[in-house]
C-alpha cells in the first residue's frame, strides 16, 4: 500500500468504521442463525471455542448437542490471534464459551466485554504454574532459559496445560459443567461424553508414563517452553531455545548453553513446531550435526500435523521423544 493510499484510509470517519462493525455483526448473525437463546437453528448450543485444544473439549463433551466454532483457524500460530468484528460480536450471541485465559490477549479482553454469563475459562479449572522462570537470566537450576522469564502475557504462569493429559482431563471436567448450565437439558449426556473423554485421557496419560519409563536420557530440546506440564508430569527436563513465546528470539548465550547442554545430556535431536518457523531449531542441529524432528505443542491441526486430532498428535509426540530419548 502506498503512503497516499494509506493517509487516504486513515481519514474514514469514526462513524463508517463503527458502520462497518455494526454491519458486520449483523451478517454474522444472519449467517449462524444464533438465536436469542445461543442456540442455532437446528436447536444446538453454539459454542464459541478459541483455539485447537478448547474445540476438541467443546466437541468431545457437547457431542451432537453443540455447534463450536473455533476463532483462530487451522494451522495457524495462535498466540498473537487478532480478533474480527464479526468474531467480538459472536462471543456474546453464543450460547458457551470455551477458552484459555493468559494464552491470547484479544480472546481474554474480548471474552471479559462479551457479558456471556456461561464462559468456561480451562485455566481456571487447574492449577497453572511457572515454567522457564528466570533469577539474573538463569532459572532455578542454574539454566538459562532465553528471551522471556515470564510467558508472553507477563503474567508468569505457563498456559499449555493441555499437553499433560491429567491437567487437560481436570479442564475438559470444568468445561462440561459450564455447558450443562448453559444446556441443562442434555446435562446426562454431557457428563457421559466428558466421562469417555477422561478414560481416554487417562489412558494417554499411562501410555505416556509406562513409553517413556525405561529411558537413555531425561533431556530434550525443543523450540518454545510448551511442554513444561508433559515433562513434568514424566520427569523430563524441558530445554527450549525460546521462552514461552514461539516468536522469540534467543539470545548468543542461550544458544551457547544449549550446545553445552545438548552435549552433556548426550541430546541427539532438536525439535521443531509446524505452526512455527523452524529456523533456530535447524541452525542449532546443525552447528551440533544433529537431527531434527517435530515434537508439535497441538495448538493448530494442520496439514503438515502428524494426526487428524488431539490423540493422534500426542501418539506421535509419544514417538518422537521415545526415539530422541532412546527408550528400551
Amino acid at each position: 500500500m502506498n503512503v497516499r493510499a494509506n493517509r487516504t484510509r486513515r481519514r474514514i470517519p469514526t462513524v463508517a468504521v463503527l458502520l462497518v462493525t455494526a454491519l458486520g455483526a449483523a451478517t454474522l448473525s444472519a449467517c449462524s442463525a444464533v438465536g436469542s437463546d445461543g442456540r442455532t437453528k437446528d436447536g444446538k448450543l453454539q459454542v464459541i471455542a478459541s483455539f485447537y485444544p478448547m474445540e476438541f473439549l467443546a466437541q468431545q463433551i457437547g457431542g451432537e448437542h453443540v455447534a463450536v466454532t473455533g476463532l483462530t483457524k487451522p494451522g495457524t500460530e495462535p498466540h498473537d490471534l487478532e480478533l474480527t468484528p464479526k468474531q467480538t460480536g459472536s462471543l456474546a450471541d453464543a450460547g458457551a464459551i470455551v477458552y484459555l485465559k493468559g494464552l491470547q490477549p484479544a480472546v481474554d479482553e474480548a471474552v471479559e466485554q462479551s457479558g456471556n454469563k456461561h464462559v468456561a475459562d480451562a485455566a481456571s479449572f487447574t492449577h497453572l504454574e511457572r515454567h522457564g522462570t528466570e533469577v539474573d537470566g538463569h532459572d532455578e537450576h542454574g539454566h538459562d532459559h532465553g528471551a522471556e522469564s515470564s510467558d508472553e502475557h507477563g503474567n508468569g504462569r505457563d498456559p499449555h496445560i493441555w499437553l499433560d493429559p491429567v491437567r487437560y482431563a481436570q479442564a475438559a471436567k470444568g468445561v462440561s459443567k459450564v455447558l450443562s448450565g448453559a444446556d441443562p437439558e442434555h446435562r446426562a449426556d454431557y457428563e457421559k461424553n466428558t466421562a469417555a473423554l477422561v478414560k481416554k485421557l487417562d489412558a494417554l496419560n499411562a501410555k505416556f508414563a509406562a513409553g517413556l519409563k525405561n529411558r537413555a536420557s531425561d533431556t530434550f530440546v525443543t523450540t518454545h517452553a510448551a511442554f513444561g506440564y508433559l515433562a513434568e508430569r514424566y520427569g523430563l527436563e524441558q530445554e527450549a531455545i525460546a521462552g514461552l513465546d514461539p516468536e522469540a528470539e534467543p539470545t548468543a548465550a542461550r544458544m551457547k548453553d544449549l550446545q553445552k547442554i545438548a552435549r552433556e545430556h548426550h541430546v541427539g535431536t532438536v525439535f521443531y513446531e509446524t505452526i512455527a518457523s523452524p529456523r533456530t531449531a535447524r541452525t542449532l542441529a546443525e552447528d551440533l550435526h544433529l537431527r531434527t524432528d517435530v515434537l508439535d505443542p497441538l495448538e493448530g491441526i494442520g496439514e503438515q500435523s502428524r494426526g487428524h486430532d488431539y490423540f493422534e498428535v500426542m501418539e506421535s509426540n509419544l514417538t518422537a521423544l521415545q526415539k530422541a530419548l532412546g527408550t528400551k
